[in-house]
């Protein structure tokens, strides 16, 4: 157990961070953040991580943190609520001014339950007073960097399509919103005035350049683009 590498009293924390880079296509390497100025709990939490099989990064304050560049791997932030340059909660509300999405774990020893449900209500995966378990805290590393490599995912795949969604013509953009309503060709060509062979062309031409099979495949394009 870390229990017997944490000195108390705890003294006042600081601490700052950017925006996490975009996602690789592969994301590889899982990483986890520890902020804390503590050295003695640095080292303790690094060991237990790295015996884990994670890479491991610590910081002894939040602006040192957010001086840094982050990976493009799956990731989380192991955060001690007392900083010496600021509360663990005001990196947190930071992180989310600047859409920094990456799951955080908070660390305490002077913890109470409104500080925690503030925490959790902000998005945190997990609120741990010291002492705690090894494993309750490899568990909530887990399953953070879990959450952010779905997260990851989801946005590579949204990017893509969007990517996709701007190789079309404005034209193209108008037969696709129509289409994935449900209209038929003909119905389409009503609507925007033209007709039916040069909607059918236009349709053919979204359905490549999107590169979906079906009319059902478009449809959720267009969902996870929000048309």
């Amino acid at each position: 157990m870390l229990a017997t590498v944490f000195p108390e009293p705890y003294s006042e924390r600081k601490g700052i961070l950017k925006p996490t880079a975009k996602p690789a296509e592969k994301p590889i390497n899982p990483v986890v953040y520890v902020v804390d100025d503590d050295i003695s709990v640095r080292e303790a939490l690094s060991s237990l991580i790295r015996s884990a099989g994670l890479r491991v990064e610590t910081f002894s304050s939040a602006r040192e943190f957010l001086g840094q560049s982050l990976s493009n791997a799956p990731s989380c932030l192991v955060l001690d609520v007392r900083l010496p340059d600021q509360n663990g909660l005001t990196l947190q509300r930071e992180l989310a001014a600047i859409d920094n999405q990456i799951p955080i774990i908070f660390i305490t020893g002077h913890g109470d339950i409104p500080m925690s449900v503030r925490a959790i209500k902000a998005g945190a995966i997990e609120f741990l007073t010291k002492p705690f378990q090894d494993q309750e805290l490899l568990g909530a590393i887990h399953q953070a960097i879990k959450l952010d490599a779905e997260s990851k995912a989801k946005y590579s795949k949204t990017a893509e399509l969007r990517n996709r969604y701007e190789t079309l013509t404005q034209r193209e953009r108008e037969v696709m919103s129509w289409v994935v309503r449900g209209l038929l060709n003909k119905q389409v060509a009503s609507e925007l005035g033209t007709s039916e062979i040069t909607v059918k062309i236009q349709r053919a031409k979204v359905m490549q350049k999107m590169r979906a099979q079906s009319l059902v495949e478009l449809v959720h394009m267009a969902e996870t683009l929000g048309i």
